[in-house]
């Protein structure tokens, strides 16, 4: 088993209270651009060795992408040709009328072709000739195979429609296969019948392209079977610009066969390789190989045989430079950027080539240049360009679209700039791609009116998702981006605003209704009233947090679910991080800047509701003891507990605080503001009891006689 390199950001396990970082194995995570920017700036990233080859193939006319690559069929092993059988089975149980169908399975286990003739004479002629050179394959004889296809090859076109490919095809593997015979035939050389066997295989792909029945898809096969007879003829440039169109066609078996010819011309000797690369389809392939990074370690550096190849590569391109741009990166990959200028001069303007002169430009210190660059490179790449997926060395990983990928890197100079809304939307671009580094830029560096205003004018609601398998929702970015948008409302105080962001019915009654009670909580009239709404918010808060509060990246991970945190969002300025995003960055910082924020505002809202609560009801108890579950092992619940110890009353409970908790009762919390009254008077009268007695008693006899004497002035 290998020993991963360990990223620089450690995971942290799922927990009720903020983690301590361990190493851990767990997921890889999609590589953020703004995470070392320098890096991101720096870096050109490995090219996609599929996507390259793809580039080297041409597209035939009429001929139709494969479907299934389980249909490319073997001849040369029955393993490998039992798959190929079954399909074909299947093909021909669906395309012939039900009275053929036993027929051609009987016919297709007779011994000799022959007998196929003498007890198929009812079948059309195309068939029954077809199955009579299969049978004859299938018993080792070649020659009459071929001579069997060949005539049904020779049938009238309209007499031929259902099996011309496979007639043209299976020609050119019995003629491949006759050539590995010995024959004492001087007309028959091995040489002579593939090269006829060659052109079986381009008379395939031009009968499917024509339209006539290829359900196999040996069209695209007979490019790979062509391909194997160009190789064997030493002819390493048709063979590659060969597998080359059939992997550009969607056959795993040509990116295959390619990733083999790769392998054999890296392991050459240095002559014979030198050889080869005089030829451009060998260089441009061994080009591919070497900036695909095909084979390199862990440690992020190629095997040692591949570490001659570079200048054997450069050495042998002389003037032919209709790759410049591909030689470029290459040479940028290895640090060797006078090469890398020298080959843009003659890179023209496609999209990897502007990709690279920003690149150029910023270790030049020219940011303005750059900045044009990444424009024209974003305008040259097509949006659907793909390369796949990488892993970096730090065990991210990245969908690289490299359109998406220059506007990110650009949204990186416009952030130091200044230029916020412009990186926002340069990243949200990329949807999924860059997701986490547009919801650092929405949640920490807009203003909220900023983001708002966005999203109004750029990001309506998408249609409500349909429920896959198994009960996964898939949620568009614009759903995330707009919750994202709904959270930091409720945050702000914005209660109103929030509720129509949310995607679902459930999260729109939440957010209504913490927004209710946190302005109930301001404008009740009575204490208990402003304490039952805040508690009630609290609830909501510690319940529906994440959810409705969370921040979508740190501290939170709401994009996540908060199973895991891949540490702080604290910035400092440094390289393309300026001093205004700082700030904007500290002013939206989560308050407790902790892991499950909302769970701390949540005690807090509690800790305000007992505010509002007589001290001796069993509310107040009641509200301190929820939220002290609520942060378990902080600071703040042991400050809860505190403050029952201090100001609450006896309950029988509180020997568990924070664990068992009765509900509050806040009907029953009202009469104890006038009882806490009178129980504080005699509290403070208790100790001049002696005193007050006689006070009191000649106080009422001094009410007394002026009693008396007002009755007797009336009289």
């Amino acid at each position: 088993m290998s020993t991963r390199k360990w990223p620089r950001r450690l995971l942290y396990l799922s927990l009720s209270v903020p983690a301590v970082p361990a190493l851990a194995c767990g997921p890889d995570f999609p590589m953020q651009l703004l995470g070392d920017r320098a890096h991101s700036l720096a870096e050109l990233p490995e090219g996609n060795f599929g996507f390259e080859v793809n580039r080297l193939g041409e597209q035939i006319a009429g001929l139709k992408p494969a479907t299934d690559a389980t249909l490319t069929p073997y001849w040369d092993g029955d393993d490998n040709d039992r798959p190929y059988r079954e399909q074909r089975s299947r093909i021909e149980a669906s395309e012939l009328p039900e009275a053929l169908r036993e027929k051609v399975g009987q016919l297709r286990t007779l011994p000799g072709p022959q007998q196929v003739l003498e007890q198929g004479a009812e079948l059309p002629d195309e068939l029954r000739l077809y199955i009579a050179g299969a049978v004859a394959f299938d018993t080792g004889e070649h020659a009459l195979a071929a001579d069997y296809f060949a005539k049904v090859l020779a049938l009238p076109a309209e007499q031929r429609k259902l099996r011309s490919t496979w007639a043209a095809y299976s020609l050119g593997r019995a003629l491949m296969a006759r050539s590995f015979e010995a024959s004492d035939d001087p007309q028959q050389t091995p040489q002579a019948l593939q090269a006829q066997a060659r052109k079986a295989f381009q008379q395939a792909r031009a009968l499917s392209a024509e339209g006539f029945s290829d359900p196999l898809e040996l069209g695209v096969a007979s490019l790979g079977e062509e391909a194997r007879l160009a190789k064997l003829a030493g002819d390493w440039n048709s063979a590659i610009r060969l597998y080359a169109s059939q992997s550009r066609l969607g056959s795993g078996s040509g990116y295959s066969s390619l990733r083999l010819l790769a392998n054999e011309l890296v392991s050459l000797p240095d002559e014979q390789l030198k050889t080869q690369l005089a030829q451009p389809m060998p260089r441009k392939l061994l080009t591919a190989y070497l900036l695909s990074h095909v084979g390199w370690d862990y440690d992020g550096q190629p095997p040692t045989q591949a570490r001659r190849l570079p200048a054997l590569l450069q050495a042998s391109v002389g003037d032919q430079l209709e790759d410049a741009d591909r030689l470029a990166a290459l040479t940028y990959q290895q640090g060797n950027y006078a090469a890398t200028r020298s080959y843009l001069q003659q890179a023209g303007d496609t999209g990897l080539a502007w990709w690279l002169r920003a690149k150029l430009a910023l270790r030049d210190g020219d940011k303005a240049q750059a900045a044009a660059a990444y424009a024209k490179a974003a305008a040259a790449f097509p949006r659907e360009e793909s390369w796949g997926s990488r892993q970096t060395p730090d065990w991210d990983y990245e969908s690289v679209k490299p359109g998406c990928r220059v506007e990110g890197e650009g949204a990186i100079l416009a952030l130091e700039r200044g230029d916020y809304l412009q990186a926002f939307d340069l990243l949200y671009r990329s949807q999924e791609i860059y997701w986490q580094d547009t919801a650092n830029v929405a949640d920490r560096v807009l203003t909220l009116d900023e983001l708002k205003g966005y999203v109004d004018a750029h990001v309506p609601a998408p249609p409500a998702p349909k429920v896959e398998e198994g009960g996964y929702v898939p949620r568009p970015v614009a759903t995330q981006l707009r919750e994202l948008l709904g959270r930091r409302l409720l945050r702000e105080g914005r209660y109103d605003e929030a509720p129509g962001y949310f995607a679902t019915t459930q999260l729109q009654a939440d957010a209504k209704a913490y927004g209710q009670h946190r302005q109930e909580a301001v404008s009740r009239w009575t204490p208990t009233g402003r304490a039952e709404a805040l508690f009630a918010a609290a609830t909501l808060a510690r319940g529906a947090g994440m959810e409705i509060l969370g921040y979508e990246m740190a501290p939170d991970y709401a994009w996540l679910g908060g199973s895991f945190s891949l540490g702080s969002a604290t910035l400092q300025p440094g390289p393309f991080i300026g001093a205004g995003e700082v700030q904007r960055q500290l002013a939206t910082e989560a308050k407790p800047d902790q892991r499950y924020h909302y769970r701390y505002v949540a005690a807090d809202l509690a800790n305000q509701a007992a505010d509002q609560l007589p001290r001796s009801s069993q509310a107040f108890a009641a509200v301190l003891c929820t939220a002290a579950g609520w942060v378990p092992g902080t600071e703040q619940e042991s400050a809860l507990y505190k403050r029952y110890v201090q100001q609450g009353p006896f309950v029988q409970w509180a020997e568990d605080f924070g664990n068992q908790c009765e509900a509050p009762r806040f009907d029953q919390a009202n009469k104890r503001y006038v009882t806490e009254k009178l129980d504080a008077a005699r509290a403070a009268l208790r100790p001049y009891k002696a005193q007050a007695l006689p006070v009191g008693l000649v106080v009422l006899a001094g009410v007394a006689w002026m009693w008396l004497r007002r009755r007797k002035a009336k009289v």
